[in-house]
This record gives C-alpha cells, sequence and structure tokens, in this order.
C-alpha cells in the first residue's frame, strides 16, 4: 500500500505568510509504503511539497526486501510508468497492481492483442463501474496505507521539528523505525467472530 502526506516545517506558516505575505517550503511530503499483512512501513521518502507521487514509487519499491505480492495506491500513481517501475522491480512473479484509472483514461494501443494490468482495469470500470471494480480489486484496503500516516501524526506528529532536509529525513526515519517497534510489541490481534 502506497500514498503520501504533508508535515509541515517547524517554524514556518502562518506567522510567516501574515508578516511576509507568503510561506516558502512550508511543508514537505512523506511518501510511505505499508505492508498490509503487518502494518509496518516499509519504505518511506521525504521530498519538497512539488515531488510528484508516481515519481517516488521507484524509490519505494526500491526499499522493499523481499517479493512484493500486490502494489495498491491512490488515482495520483495512474499512469503507465507506475506499472512499468513495478515491472522493474520485479517481473516474475508479477505483483497485482491496483491504482485506479482516471475517469478521461483509454486504453494502451496493444490493449486488443496484449492487455496490459491498467488495460484490463480499465475495461472492468468501463464494464463493471467505479465500486464494482473497488470491490473486485481490494482497492478499499488502502485504507490500510491512510491508517500509518494517521497513526504517523497522531503519535509522531504532523510537524518536522528539523532544520535541515538531511536532519529532516532522519527524523522522519527514527519516527517511522519509532512506530514499527510500536505495531512489533504491541499490536492487537482481532478475530472477526460471526
Amino acid at each position: 500500500m502506497v500514498d503520501s502526506t504533508g508535515l509541515k516545517l517547524f517554524g514556518r506558516g502562518e506567522w510567516q505568510e501574515e508578516k511576509h505575505g507568503r510561506a516558502p517550503r512550508s511543508w514537505r511530503k512523506l511518501h510511505l509504503a505499508v505492508d498490509a499483512e503487518t502494518g509496518e512501513i516499509v519504505a518511506h521518502s521525504l521530498t519538497d511539497k512539488d515531488a510528484d507521487d508516481a515519481g517516488q514509487l521507484p524509490v519505494l519499491l526500491e526499499q522493499v526486501d523481499g517479493e512484493i505480492a500486490s502494489v495498491t495506491a491512490d488515482g495520483a500513481y495512474d499512469g503507465e510508468p507506475s506499472y512499468e517501475a513495478v515491472a522493474a522491480r520485479q517481473a516474475e512473479p508479477p505483483p497485482d497492481v491496483v491504482i485506479p484509472p482516471r475517469i478521461t483514461a483509454v486504453p494502451s494501443k496493444i490493449s486488443s492483442s496484449k492487455p496490459t494490468q491498467r488495460d484490463r482495469h480499465i475495461e472492468l470500470i468501463h464494464k463493471r463501474g467505479r465500486i464494482a471494480w473497488q470491490k473486485i480489486t481490494g482497492y478499499g484496503r488502502r485504507n490500510l496505507a491512510e491508517t500509518a500516516i494517521g497513526r504517523y501524526k497522531s503519535s509522531i506528529g504532523a510537524k518536522l521539528r528539523a532544520r535541515t532536509s538531511v536532519n529532516q529525513r532522519g527524523e522522519v526515519a527514527v519516527g517511522i523505525e519509532v512506530l514499527n517497534r510500536m505495531i512489533r510489541t504491541a499490536k492487537p490481534v482481532s478475530i472477526r467472530v460471526r
């Protein structure tokens, strides 16, 4: 599961905007990859606020150890480059890629002879609708990434306290390690009884 969020920079923001009329570089973007089975954050990247989400997917995939079963992300990651990044990381067995195509998405030129995963998603949405596509593909599990983001912001905080980008990356790495240790030691085991 892959997602991103914004983290405010310490000491910048509303006061500087009021005084100077602008607040340059007032936040950074944290990109996360979450293991769906354990809930642990397995990869992260801290970038400027203008960084493209899809452009960070190869960076996140590179940090993941072992075999990847599936990659699920929101529509910001839509496009063949995301599918190609996953295929480049692991060709065999190919992971399932579940990314909702944009409403304006069209099948590739080779869709009639050799459809890609994205082509199959577009066709399924066209035939059954977006809600049915979400149920069939298990897209709803993407909320695990959003849960990890919420856990990070509530436990570690929504602000970066370090001043330099190198120190900010270290701050994020320490925060993620703390969260992962908390999950490993105190994650409740839930069993659904019907």
